[in-house]
């Protein structure tokens, strides 16, 4: 009696959710390497749909922030640099409160798809560097799967931050939004340490150190140019000082 060759089973996958939003929802409020192990196995999981992410992020807190200029020039909230005495001179004025406010918001706005292309030439730098340190730790990752797994991260972040900037515009509500981006900021931090541990496939300190080492980098050389500009605006400084009454 002839049989049938019977044929090997098939192992079903399971890849990771497809679509912008479910990617969003499960690597925010799922917290765990194993969720970005998951969600970096689709076959979507490619560099092109990060970088859009990133592109639409950028631009919509750049639109944002425009709104959020042109509504301070609007209601005449002034600068925080115009609040430091003998900076003020530094400062272009505006001539007219509701003109300078429309001039911002276009401009502002006109800006905001460079600003989307600006953080994903930083976003992309940024990714490279963690993924390298993190190659150099032993881990099994690529620049592609970090990357989209990052991008699941930061840009729901970027979106829902860019909207406390016109909030923190309202007394004591400002302080509120500030304490909240504060805390999500923290927690996107931890959820970068989880995603570079899940691709990577390697220990918790090396997952953080991958993350903490560019960013100390990147203090370090923000700390220099801070420096340097206090260094260069010493003279300012003393003379604002120097016009200071301190007696009671």
């Amino acid at each position: 009696m002839e049989q049938t060759p019977s044929s090997p089973p098939v192992s079903e996958s399971k890849p990771g959710p497809a679509g912008w939003l479910p990617v969003w929802i499960k690597a925010v409020t799922q917290p765990n390497e194993q969720t970005f192990v998951d969600i970096t196995e689709h076959p979507d999981a490619i560099a092109k749909t990060a970088y859009i992410w990133v592109f639409i992020a950028g631009t919509i807190s750049g639109v944002i922030q425009a709104f959020a200029t042109a509504i301070r020039i609007g209601t005449g909230a002034p600068s925080p640099f115009q609040q430091i005495p003998g900076l003020e001179q530094y400062i272009p004025q505006t001539a007219g409160q509701g003109g300078g406010a429309g001039i911002s918001l276009i401009s502002g706005i006109c800006a905001s798809p460079l600003a989307g292309l600006l953080s994903i030439v930083f976003f992309a730098l940024f990714t490279a560097i963690v993924q390298w340190i993190a190659k150099m730790f032993g881990g099994t990752g690529t620049y592609e799967k970090l990357l989209y797994a990052l991008a699941a991260i930061t840009v729901p972040f970027t979106i829902g931050s860019s909207f406390f900037v016109l909030l923190s515009a309202i007394p004591y509500i400002g302080i509120c939004t500030s304490v909240i981006s504060f805390g999500l900021g923290i927690y996107s931090l931890v959820l970068q340490v989880m995603a570079v541990k899940g691709v990577n496939r390697f220990g918790w300190g090396h997952a953080a150190g991958s993350v903490f080492i560019p960013g100390c980098v990147v203090f370090i050389f923000c700390a220099c140019i801070v420096i340097g500009g206090l260094v260069l605006l010493g003279p300012v400084i003393g003379n604002a000082f120097e016009g200071v009454n301190f007696a009671p």
